[in-house]
């Protein structure tokens, strides 16, 4: 039987504002992103837009601004923000005893 929750690594080793990737073997890339306030999230890396890297985005607060055409993607719902409409899909994520947690079942969804 597997763990629920696969752990990523440490917190304190993605800094604030910033963001890294998790490449899952048959699946999507993820990114996992901390916010000014110690906030974790994580998204499928792909905007819902052109499939746009959000790990190479600013993060602002609790949204995530796509580097190639600058839409606004929630990093707890994963919509996009604005006049945009599309949503990329959340991953799951928690932090325990400073260990980053992301749920397995969301992180290999669909992979055979």
């Amino acid at each position: 039987m597997h763990a629920e929750w696969l752990d990523i690594g440490p917190v304190d080793q993605l800094p604030a504002l910033g963001a890294r990737t998790l490449l899952v073997q048959g699946g999507d890339q993820i990114a996992i992103f901390r916010t000014a306030n110690g906030g974790v999230h994580a998204l499928v890396d792909k905007c819902p837009h052109k499939d746009g890297p959000l790990s190479q985005g600013i993060v602002h607060d609790t949204t995530v601004t796509c580097p190639l055409h600058n839409w606004r993607i929630s990093l707890i719902t994963g919509e996009a923000l604005g006049e945009d409409k599309g949503c990329t899909r959340v991953i799951p994520v928690k932090v325990d005893a400073g260990r980053i947690l992301i749920s397995r079942a969301e992180a290999l969804k669909g992979i055979g």
